[in-house]
């Protein structure tokens, strides 16, 4: 993505954001962040916000939790190829834009971004509520940024593997996710 000096941009692992003031080289750049300090970030960590009026920490804040904004359809399960999983516990998302929206038509990286995780960490909130096992999430390849956010996520639960997903079925473009429940009795 090309950026340019003086564009807000907003830090994908963070609340926050700020404006570009210098280029260090084609990945790294100084962003001086909205308290005034000045942050050596690579591109990777960064999305352009394309409105001055979109608020990224408000609305961050209220669909991160919200569940009620999740419009996915994402109840499609599948079996092991051995049979020894029964379909209801594995679930399967797709996290392609498309696929959630009818359009997606004016939006930006970072709404995009932030429609996705929150239909992801909906998906994650059910799963674990319905003690579900196994979870694939396909966020397809592009430049890694949902893949790097939905890891990111992950990366902060407890009794949560995760890893790439079956080559052979879902290319390099999936991540599983196993969840390990603890037996009530």
């Amino acid at each position: 993505m090309n950026y340019k000096i003086g564009e807000k941009v907003g830090f994908l692992s963070e609340k926050g954001g700020g404006t570009i003031i210098e280029f260090k080289d084609l990945n790294n750049l100084i962003v001086l962040d909205d308290s005034g300090f000045e942050r050596n970030l690579n591109v990777r960590e960064i999305v352009k916000i394309h409105s001055f009026d979109y608020k990224l920490d408000n609305f961050s804040n209220t669909i991160n939790d919200d569940e009620s904004y999740s419009t996915a359809s994402y109840f499609v399960t599948k079996e092991n190829l051995n049979g020894n999983v029964k379909a209801s516990d594995v679930w399967e998302i797709d996290l392609h834009i498309e696929e959630l929206l009818d359009s997606h038509i004016g939006w930006s990286n970072s709404e995009i971004l932030l429609k996705q995780m929150t239909e992801f960490r909906s998906f994650f909130k059910k799963a674990q509520e319905k003690s579900i096992a196994k979870i694939i999430v396909i966020h397809g390849v592009g430049e890694g940024v949902l893949k790097n956010e939905i890891r990111s996520f992950l990366s902060k639960k407890e009794n949560v593997e995760f890893y790439d997903a079956s080559y052979l079925e879902y290319g390099k473009g999936a991540t599983e996710i196993r969840l390990y429940h603890s037996k009530k009795y």
